[in-house]
């Protein structure tokens, strides 16, 4: 399998925090050759020791054998101060390092340092405890001011633009308000419904659910259920409040059986189906949660799309809306299909093979147990077999035995 690489690199902007001391971060949009596209964010001192280790992993690349073989960039050392105006003027050199640095050979460019640095962290997606006392302050790069630098370097990234279908107030400092009507930039789409967005210059999460395409209902979710299932876990209980809904307790397995885009999908527990916020879900392969994704700050599970009422959308139109009877009555037709042809189709439903497994000591007990008791008749060998396994005296007299056999019948 080829090994994923990072294809371009983006400056953002930057934002101002405070907790757990005043800082400043760099806000970086990573695209990967799988085609996924992620926010991270960065100190400049950090970006500057990772520079400094590219250096020394290859030192002809970096000038220091003889300085007219140098490819790699250069990038300013950082500052003793760390002020919102030396964060402003280290933009533009950061910016051209990041594209310089992805057109490096693919030696320095796809090496796994480079690849280890800007993969996504626990800290970007889950950003530490704020402090209630001072919001952090969000600066966006203006597009126009990189310009004929950057700008004649290489093309910004184009990202997907989305229309508001509903007012969304926000209910944390992480969340951004819009009004309906309103043209969002999704930076990052997550599975749990929570999508980070750009409106003018305000950044922050909004539900999918607020959000359509311009052009087309069309959305990369998954086309039609799965009712195999993929086996999951459930790490937060969740009592339903809508009829197509389902209740579950915190360790529950259950089969996802569809995965929807506004983050509500769809899973089995045993012949029962209902919806189910996936941000409570972790797949059953996974090891146990860490602490800071345990804390993440959306706590709450995004609106459902069906409470989003404009009957504008596009949504309305052009997508094929399961009823939760459509999901039960095709889950239970495939059980029972499953169930009949299991040796024949070789489909087999993740939680209910597990359950087999645990049981499979005690049937084969029980079935040693029955055995047991009446003695077992072996079954007659076939003539030819025989024939296989005797020795060559016997096979003589059986041929003469049947010579004369057929001599007296004549």
């Amino acid at each position: 399998m080829e090994q994923i690489y990072v294809r371009h690199v983006e400056l953002l902007g930057f934002e101002k925090r405070f907790f757990p001391s005043q800082h400043y971060v760099y806000m970086l949009i990573v695209k990967w050759s799988d085609l996924s596209e992620k926010l991270i964010y960065r100190r400049y001192p950090e970006i500057h020791t990772f520079h400094k280790t590219l250096k020394e992993m290859f030192p002809i690349e970096s000038g220091a054998i003889e300085k007219r073989d140098r490819t790699i960039p250069s990038l300013p050392a950082p500052s003793w101060l760390d002020t919102q105006k030396a964060a402003e003027t280290r933009q533009s050199p950061l910016a051209e390092y990041c594209h310089s640095l992805i057109n490096q050979p693919p030696h320095i460019s796809r090496c796994s340092l480079v690849c280890s640095f800007f993969t996504v962290r626990l800290e970007d997606e889950n950003p530490p405890a704020p402090n209630l006392a001072r919001r952090s302050e969000t600066n966006v790069v203006s597009k126009d001011k990189f310009k004929g630098t950057i700008s004649e370097i290489t093309g910004p990234i184009v990202l997907d633009t989305y229309r508001v279908i509903g007012d969304f107030n926000k209910t944390s400092k992480h969340e951004i308000t819009l009004q309906t009507g309103d043209l969002v930039e999704i930076v990052e789409k997550s599975t749990n419904g929570w999508w980070f967005c750009q409106c003018d210059t305000k950044l922050g999460w909004a539900p999918a659910s607020y959000l359509e395409p311009l052009d087309t209902p069309e959305e990369p979710e998954e086309a039609e259920p799965n009712y195999a299932g993929e086996l999951y876990i459930t790490t937060m209980a969740y009592q339903a409040e809508q009829e197509d809904e389902i209740s579950l307790e915190v360790g529950e397995e259950v089969e996802v059986i569809h995965k929807l885009l506004d983050g509500w999908w769809e899973v089995r527990k045993e012949d029962e189906t209902g919806h189910f916020p996936s941000m409570f879900l972790q797949s059953a392969g996974r090891k146990e949660l860490s602490e800071p994704e345990k804390n993440n700050f959306q706590r709450r599970p995004p609106p459902r799309r069906s409470t989003i009422r404009n009957p504008k959308s596009i949504h309305t139109r052009g997508r094929r809306q399961l009823s939760q009877d459509a999901y039960r009555r095709n889950s239970r037709r495939f059980l029972q299909t499953a169930r009949g042809n299991m040796t024949e189709s070789g489909r087999k439903s993740p939680l209910r093979e597990r359950n087999i497994q645990a049981d499979l000591p005690e049937k084969l007990e029980s079935s040693r147990e029955s055995n047991s008791q009446r003695p077992a008749i072996p079954m007659r060998p076939t003539a030819d077999l025989i024939m296989q396994r005797c020795t060559e005296h016997t096979r003589k007299n059986v041929s003469i035995r049947k010579s004369s056999d057929s001599a007296a019948n004549n």
